[in-house]
This record gives C-alpha cells, structure tokens and sequence, in this order.
C-alpha cells in the first residue's frame, strides 16, 4: 500500500469515525498527525486506537509488533499548529456546518499552501465548507463509511472548483490504501446516503402512516429483498438524530419530498428516543426490549390450488409441493400446460412432483383450502379467474391473487364473496416472503387463514395494507428510480453508484444491476402504480428508465 503524492497526513477530529480513518492512513505506512480540541478528547481519541487495534490483535487480523508500529506512526496533539507540513489533512469532526468550517478557516492559515484539505462529511456542501478557506480549488470531500479500518467504500467528492488534480490524488490514495474509491460531485448525501435516506426516510413514513408494523416492514425488507437488516433496525444502529440531520440537509438542497423527513422520525428524536444508543429507538434495546413471539403453531399443510402458467405460477406450485402440500394445478391450454409441466419436472424431484395434480379444468379446485390466482398481471384475466374459481371453491377457501400492480380490491369485487379474498404478493418468485394483503372488506378471520397457510408452506408472511407497491416494491422500486435519476444526471456512473450501495451499505446487489435482474418493464409498471395512487413527482418512472424499456435494453448489457 502506499500514499501516492502524499507522504504526511493530518486527522482532525479522533472521534470513533476520525481515529478510524488515522488507523487506515497509519496501515496504509502514512506518518499521521491526530488532532483534538483538548487533552481529554485527545485521551478517547487515543483510546480508539487502542481499542480498535487491540481487537484486530485479538481476532488475529494484525500481530502485536503491527500494532505498534502503526500506533507509532500517528502523533497526537492538541495543536493545529502540527499540521503545518501535512500535505493532505482530512477534517472528520462532528456533522455541523459551522463548525466545520472553522476547523477550514484555521487550517487554512497553518497549512502549506499546496496543501490539499479535505471533509469527511457524509451530508453537507463540500462547497459550502471549501468558500471558507482561501483555497477552495484544493478542497474535496473524502467520506469514509463506518467502522472506517472494515468498510471499503470511500466517496470522493469534487466541487465546481475543485482542481480535478486534487480529486484525482486523493482516489488514488484511498486506492493505495485498499479501498475503492467512487468519485462524485458535491450534491447532499453523495451516491450512498442519498438513496439509502430515501429509502429509509419512506420506510419511517408507510410506518407512520399505518400501512404495515415495524416488525413487518423490518421483515420483508430483510427477507423479501435479502438486505442485510430492515430499515428500522438499521435507522436505530446509525441514531435516529443522525438520520435526521442528513435527510435534513438532503431536503434542504432538492426539496424533494422523499427526503422531508417522516413526523414519525422527528417525534422520536424529539422524544430523546436516539436509537441502540439511547436504549430505544423505532425499537426498545435491552431491558426495554420485548421478548420475541412465539413462532405460530401451524403447521398443517393445505390442500392448495393454483390457476396460471408463467413462471410466479410454476414458482408458487414448486413452493407447494417442497413444503409437502398437495397441489391441484390448472394451467390452461394443453401447450401452456405441458411448457409447466416441464419446468415442474425440472425444478422437482420425483416425489414432490408426486404431490402435484395437474388438469385443465377449475373443478379440480372444489375442496381446497387456498386457491391461489396466478395469471398474467391483466386486470380482466385476473377478474374473470377469481371469478370462475368463486364459482367452484368450497365455502370457507381462502381466495387469493398474486396482483402486483392490481388493487386487490379491485379483484376481489369481482367474487360473490370478497370476504374471503386476500392478496399473496411473492417479491421474488421463487423467495422465501410472501406479502398478505387483507382489503378494507377482507374477513379478519380469513386474513390470518391466509397467513397461516402461508407458514403451513414454509413462508416467511408478513401483512400489509392494499396500497401500490404493497412492502417490498412499494420501498425498493423508488430507490431503483432514485438510482436511475442519478446516472441520467450524469452525476455518477453506474459502477459507481452500485459500488456506493453494496461497497459502503452492505446491500447484496447494486441498484443498476438490480434492475436489470428484476426487469425494467417490472420497475416501470411498479413506478406507475405508485405514482397514480400518490401523485408524487418522484415516484414517477425516470424517463431514461422509460427510454430503456421502449429500447429493449438492460442498462449492463445494452439488449435483451
């Protein structure tokens, strides 16, 4: 690893976020200043370092002589003074704009003239920090991800100023170091927090608004879209004052409304409730926390029926017989239904296939528990399935449709029984969640049927209202869009924005190729639904998004 052009490297601020960025400078061989307000932060400062080092001992990442040496290449001090032949110093103070730029306008007079400054903020202007000094052409922004030794990603942020030289040393620093970083220009929140409080803040506000619980949305982001932790979760380890303050300045510079912050988010900061780090935040943390419920004792596998033949239908009658269900399955005509049997064939073993009856006929259907709609997203075809399974289901069946951008209302208007009719929306096909959608005539009763029969079949279930996009898509097609808007903008590449989000959010696939994986007619069909239900500007379809699927093309591979 090296420094590149630069050899010095000044740290001000040595909170947990500013010693973990000295520690990666010092690993990196860098000599590195560390500075405090006073003797006693420079105390703590020292004993991050400590204690960050002496883990990495301990889980036998770095030896003891490692150790040392890199604690040896970073002097400590209380003077700004020290600075004065660092040729890069990086600011990582706390998140006020004030603040920070005091901490510039001082540096400003004790550094070299060549010097190049740099923020380590994650939500601010870098350009409102640079005016401060009298060299704003050699001011970036270098915002690490936390714990800063572990994350990989680092945005490094240019201004409209900005000599593109000093942009261009300080990325092939962070690459010297081991990191990648994503190059971007100076718009509040960058790549990563931009969309990620987008999403998290739209999470806060279907919450609010009463459309599913906590728990549930936590749930289906988690195991419906494989993100490493719900948005909840996730809002209380970062602090929910944190989470203010950076949808606040997002807002403050787009006055987009996905980034008003949710009234939810801000009574609870109000409240002093923080977070993990106050004890309570959307969730109560340690003696405060409930104990988990008891999982459900259901456990009886149900008669299930299943009318459709693409690919959800294939995928949901797979489902069935792995669980150990019985199947009755009406495909259609006879070349629809002998293309099913062949994926059925192919996805099964000998005796879950056994499980599975198939036929051409909706009689089949007459004694079983769940009959379960899975034809093509049009709404006629859809009315007049439901319809013609009403019409043989016994009394008491759980009716249900796999509509996506459908009202399930609107469906199940058209049965004789709309009581006993809920949603089954499957995210991903062949995934473990299913999302059960009761309606505003829906039987409570026949709600938990469905959910019950629904773990009865291995399923992950959590419930939400019939609003468009139900969890799981209602919260990640936007931010897919919000992606999308970004690379039409210009404003960063598309490597780079899925860098930004798997690189410095943990997610397991970038937005650009999660589009691609999910489809982008899917998307826009998603987008549109829920644009018409709200009318909010940023949930329409990007028009390059639009431009694409009118193309044929995928964003990676330019066909389809």
């Amino acid at each position: 690893m090296s420094g590149g052009s630069f050899s010095k490297v000044g740290v001000v601020g040595l909170g947990t976020m500013g010693a973990g960025i000295a520690e990666v400078l010092a690993r990196g061989g860098l000599a590195v200043v560390g500075i405090e307000i006073n003797d006693e932060a420079l105390a703590r400062g020292r004993g991050h370092l400590d204690d960050s080092t002496g883990r990495a001992v301990k889980r036998g990442k770095l030896t003891e002589e490692g150790r040392r040496e890199i604690l040896d290449r970073i002097t400590l001090s209380t003077a700004f003074a020290d600075l004065a032949d660092c040729d890069l110093v990086i600011e990582a103070v706390p998140e006020r704009l004030e603040l920070k730029r005091r901490v510039f306008a001082e540096l400003d007079k004790v550094c070299r003239a060549d010097a190049v400054l740099a923020t380590n903020t994650s939500s601010l202007s870098v350009t409102d920090i640079a005016i401060t000094t009298g060299r704003p052409a050699q001011v970036v922004g270098v915002h690490f991800f936390n714990p800063a030794p572990v994350m990989r990603l680092v945005e490094v942020i240019g201004t409209v100023v900005t000599e593109p030289g000093a942009v261009t040393r300080v990325a092939d620093l962070v690459r010297g170091l081991g990191k990648t970083p994503v190059v971007v220009g100076d718009r509040a929140g960058f790549v990563a927090n931009r969309l990620l409080f987008g999403y998290l803040n739209q999470a806060a506000a279907m919450y609010g608004s009463g459309h599913a619980t906590l728990e549930d949305i936590d749930t289906a982001m988690k195991v419906g879209a494989g993100l490493p932790m719900g948005p909840f979760t996730l809002m209380d380890l970062i602090g929910l004052d944190t989470c203010l303050e950076v949808l606040e300045a997002i807002y403050r510079e787009t006055r987009d409304r996905r980034h008003a912050p949710a009234p939810v988010l801000r009574e609870l900061v109000t409240a002093g409730l923080l977070g993990r780090k106050t004890g309570r935040g959307f969730h109560p943390y340690g003696s405060a926390a409930e104990p988990a419920a008891a999982p459900s004792a259901e456990t009886a596998q149900p008669l299930v029926g299943v009318v459709g033949s693409g690919p959800l239908a294939v995928a949901v009658v797979a489902r069935c017989a792995r669980a150990g269900s019985q199947v009755r399955y009406v495909a259609g005509d006879a070349e629809k239904a002998e293309s099913a049997g062949a994926a059925l064939e192919e996805a099964l073993t000998a005796e879950e296939l056994a499980r599975v009856t198939g036929g051409s006929e909706l009689d089949g259907l007459a004694d079983c528990d769940l009959v379960i709609e899975a034809v093509a997203e049009d709404v006629s075809m859809k009315r007049s399935v439901l319809a013609a399974v009403d019409d043989v289901a016994r009394p008491g069946a759980v009716l249900a449709t796999t509509a996506s951008t459908v009202p399930v209302i609107e469906l199940a208007m058209a049965t004789d029984r709309p009581a006993d009719v809920v949603g089954l929306h499957f995210p991903e096909a062949d995934g473990p969640l299913v999302e059960v959608v009761p309606t505003v005539v829906t039987d409570p009763q026949t709600a938990d049927r469905a959910t019950a029969l629904a773990a009865g079949l291995g399923l992950t279930a959590v419930r939400c209202r019939d609003r468009a996009g139900f969890i799981v898509d209602a919260l990640r097609f936007p931010y897919l869009n919000d992606a999308v808007r970004m690379l039409e903008a210009g404003y960063a590449d598309a490597d780079s924005i899925d860098a930004a989000m798997t690189l410095g959010c943990g997610y397991p696939t970038g937005p650009i190729a999660d589009l691609d994986r999910l489809g982008l007619d899917r998307a826009v069909a998603v987008l549109h639904a829920l644009y018409t239900e709200s009318r909010e500007a940023a949930l329409a379809p990007a028009p390059l998004l639009e431009e694409y699927v009118t193309a044929g093309h995928s964003f990676r591979t330019q066909t389809t």
